[in-house]
């Protein structure tokens, strides 16, 4: 299955650290803990994502 052209994480990465400040005070330690999780998935920061046949490599 190919990768959707845009994710919840590309949504983050752009817009997260406006929406963040812009809301301060009001989003919870958990809430930013999730969305740094999301901004971070399959990233070279995680080791990447490779999609790849088990069968043929």
């Amino acid at each position: 299955m190919p990768r959707p052209k845009l994710e919840v994480a590309d949504i983050f990465r752009r817009y997260g650290p406006t929406w963040r400040r812009a809301n301060a005070g009001h989003v919870s330690l958990i809430q930013l803990k999730v969305m740094s999780a999301i901004e971070t998935c399959r990233t070279q920061a995680l080791g990447g994502h490779v999609a790849a046949c088990a069968k043929c490599g």
